[in-house]
């Protein structure tokens, strides 16, 4: 293993863990509006989806990084699918714990939206070519990088359910539900503008 290496990839990855991101973002609103157990479906998701995304990347990463059309794609696809959930988490109102919803979103979701998110293949594929060496390259190394980096997505995932779901036994009052979801499901809007937005 090449620790600095290491240290440099977790100094590249745990912050853009930990920050607002359509996967945190979603978490948090999902979490606020339905609670954290009833969220864990679309977390497991998230880390299903992130995982199998990292090993796709793994094997093609070089075909990814040559094909720009198929990353902007895929991009694209992303940002229109984000907009429809900051649109389904800002309309939703507020439901009891015990009330079930049409609208609440579990694995399957969770899964697609790591498919269809290009900033994911973008953050993956610098791991896997930048970073691709830290347990001692090939294959199995590669896949070593993913389960450590969905890990550590997985919790930025939970801190910003559990936060969230705090807010909700806060305010559990109608009018602050609905404030929350306005505010989640913008937040996610933004992100999707900050990712079609050029840098």
């Amino acid at each position: 293993m090449d620790t600095a290496s290491l240290i440099a990839m977790l100094a590249f990855t745990v912050p853009i863990s930990l920050l607002p991101g359509p996967n945190n973002l979603l978490s948090a609103a999902h979490s606020s509006q339905y609670g954290f157990k009833r969220s864990l479906p679309l977390i497991s998701g998230m880390v299903i989806g992130w995982f199998l995304l990292g090993a796709v990347v793994a094997y093609g990463a070089l075909f990814i990084e040559e094909n720009h059309d198929l990353l902007n794609a895929l991009t694209y696809i992303g940002v229109a699918y984000i907009v429809y959930l900051s649109y389904k988490i800002a309309t939703n109102e507020p439901v009891k714990e015990n009330e079930i919803s049409k609208e609440e979103l579990g694995l399957k979701t969770g899964v697609i939206l790591q498919i269809v998110n290009g900033k994911a293949f973008i953050h993956l594929l610098i791991l896997m070519t930048t970073f691709g060496g830290v347990f001692g390259g090939g294959l199995v190394g590669k896949i070593m990088i993913a389960l450590l980096n969905v890990g550590i997505k997985l919790i930025g995932w939970f801190a910003w359910a559990s936060s969230a779901s705090a807010l909700k036994e806060i305010f559990n009052e109608p009018k602050s539900g609905i404030i929350i979801n306005r505010i989640l499901g913008l937040s996610l809007f933004c992100v999707a503008i900050w990712i079609v937005v050029p840098k």
